[in-house]
């Protein structure tokens, strides 16, 4: 009897078309999905994005993340949820953890993944790319990021200024993700740069409410909580 399988699931920046055809047969084949939510609540936009591709009596169980920056609370969590993923792997049934966009990329994957290594170093784990939502907003905002010889800077919008700065010089193009909470500091930082007018700002990509504003130049206040910003130098 083979070890059962954790498929690591993306499952894109929120609309359903955009899942892959690997990560449906993944779901369809998974005994159970396993989907990250906050404590507060037990909504997930993953399973929402999911659910139309999984077969209807598949069960579903929620993992707690909690919304907070205290180091002990996150590896409790952190902790826990990988003992239930690994209880179920333990008990022969094959598993889907669902993650929107890529599982790669600022995922609560990482952790989870990190802690059931540590618990289970033969942990067996097959990683399924997703639709990321720098490419779906490039895509939605008809901007090409690069070309030739430019590159381009994957930037969190929660990193400190002086670092945000020292990228935005160095690259051609940057997609400035983790936008929301940020987001007065963010602008004035491109103001300062004279990048304001060549920015987008994308929200909700591929969800209902999606919005794409084109130049910040009067861009002020909170954007949706899904938001990022394209920067085309």
């Amino acid at each position: 009897m083979r070890p059962a399988v954790l498929y690591a699931v993306g499952v894109g920046p929120g609309d359903p078309d955009l899942i892959t055809l690997k990560a449906v047969k993944a779901l369809n084949s998974a005994a159970v999905v396993f989907a990250a939510a906050s404590t507060r609540n037990d909504y997930s936009l993953a399973l929402s994005i999911a659910t139309p591709h999984m077969r209807p009596d598949t069960p579903v169980e929620h993992l707690g993340f909690p919304m907070t920056k205290d180091a002990a609370v996150l590896e409790a969590a952190w902790q826990a949820n990988a003992q239930a993923v690994l209880k179920a792997l333990d008990q022969g049934r094959d598993a889907a953890f669902i993650t929107l966009g890529d599982p790669m990329t600022y995922s609560t994957f990482l952790y989870l993944w990190r802690t059931m290594r540590a618990m289970k170093p033969d942990v067996r784990v097959e990683i399924i790319p997703g639709v990321s939502s720098v490419q779906a907003s490039a895509a939605a905002a008809g901007i090409g990021l690069v070309e030739s010889g430019e590159n381009l800077a994957i930037l969190s919008g929660v990193d400190d200024t002086p670092r945000l700065r020292k990228a935005l010089e160095a690259c051609d193009s940057a997609v400035i993700l983790k936008a929301y909470r940020s987001y007065p500091r963010l602008l004035e930082l491109l103001r300062s740069m004279g990048l304001a007018e060549k920015s987008v700002l994308v929200s909700r990509c591929g969800l209902d409410g999606q919005a794409i504003q084109h130049g910040l130049t009067d861009c002020d206040g909170h954007p949706p909580y899904f938001s990022l910003i394209l920067v085309k130098k």
